[in-house]
């Protein structure tokens, strides 16, 4: 979540009143996250989270990931509904912007995951993945393999700016997934972008998932390998083996995974710490000015690539067959 959008008081309040959910006392610009500008509203009914989407995020989506949301709780999974304005359409424009208004939901992320938060999530991942396995819609992921290349192009001598020798580094890293990448493992809704700030938890026990708007469809490990890089990595970029086992031991409790998945799993954990490299970078160099977002550190996911360089299997990410 981020704010790149200002959005005049009147325009907001005109906005809220046709969802129905009473008079707008105030709106909260969200600084978090990298995509979409989101607020939280506070009406006399309650909270809400709007999102005005950005250019990154094609409108031509909205329907699948608002179609997508509805289904997950149809099926049991607690995430944000998107509510229904007086033309009983779910998208709207303010700002001159596609924006649309869900539910809050409670919880607190955590800054810092321990193994039970870790265990919790790979569980929570499994429901999504199998509370996803009847969604009739698809959505192509424009952030994988052959997304890659483009990012780097648009990042081009500028990465050597973030670190020397980057921009090489970079290209031979996209060259050898170009040749290499997996095909053929199951496929289904991904969330593809289940950090710990789009995860709640009540008590330690996971209370929810938000922010759906880079789901899409791809191999459900590809999932996991985005999780493991996200989850658990420690600040001075170790990998935690206890966090792995745990996270993967979650997910494996409710959908057991494949040979081909177990097998795939380091260069899907290399690939996913790639895209967010890329993303990240591109970011870095492309702040707008004004915007209220603090962009992430690419060379993170730089150290945590090297890693996932020297894995031998599955079993160094803690998984136990």
């Amino acid at each position: 979540m981020a704010v790149y959008t200002e959005v005049p008081d009147d325009e907001m309040a005109a906005f809220v009143a046709r969802y129905g959910i009473g008079d707008l006392l105030s709106a909260k610009g969200i600084a978090e996250g990298v995509s979409n500008s989101n607020f939280l509203v506070h009406t006399t009914a309650g909270f809400y989270i709007l999102t005005l989407y950005e250019e990154r995020t094609d409108a031509a989506d909205l329907p699948f990931f608002i179609c997508l949301m509805e289904h997950l709780a149809r099926r049991g999974l607690t995430c944000p509904q998107p509510l229904k304005a007086a033309d009983g359409q779910a998208v709207g424009r303010l700002a001159g912007r596609p924006a649309a208004i869900v539910t809050f939901l409670d919880g607190l992320s955590v800054r810092r995951p321990n193994a039970q938060h870790c265990a919790e999530l790979g569980r929570g991942l499994a429901l999504l993945h199998q509370a996803g396995s009847d969604f009739a819609m698809e959505r192509v992921n424009d952030l994988s393999v052959p997304g890659w290349r483009p990012l780097a192009e648009q990042a081009g001598a500028q990465a050597d700016t973030v670190s020397p020798g980057l921009a090489r580094r970079v290209l031979a890293e996209i060259a050898e997934h170009e040749a290499h990448w997996p095909a053929d493992l199951p496929r289904g809704v991904i969330h593809a972008d289940l950090f710990p700030n789009n995860v709640f938890f009540i008590q330690n026990r996971l209370s929810g998932l938000i922010d759906f708007y880079f789901a899409c469809t791809d191999a459900l490990a590809y999932d996991l390998a985005i999780c493991l890089n996200a989850w658990c990595f420690e600040a001075d970029a170790s990998f935690n083996l206890t966090k792995g086992q745990a996270l993967l031991a979650g997910y494996e409790s409710v959908r057991r995974l494949t040979d081909a998945e177990v097998a795939a799993l380091p260069v899907l954990c290399r690939g996913s710490a790639l895209r967010f490299l890329l993303t990240r970078l591109v970011d870095w160099l492309n702040v707008p000015p004004g915007a209220l977002v603090k962009p992430l550190d690419p060379m993170e996911y730089d150290r945590k690539l090297a890693f996932h360089q020297r894995v031998r299997d599955a079993g160094d990410y803690g998984l136990r067959r």
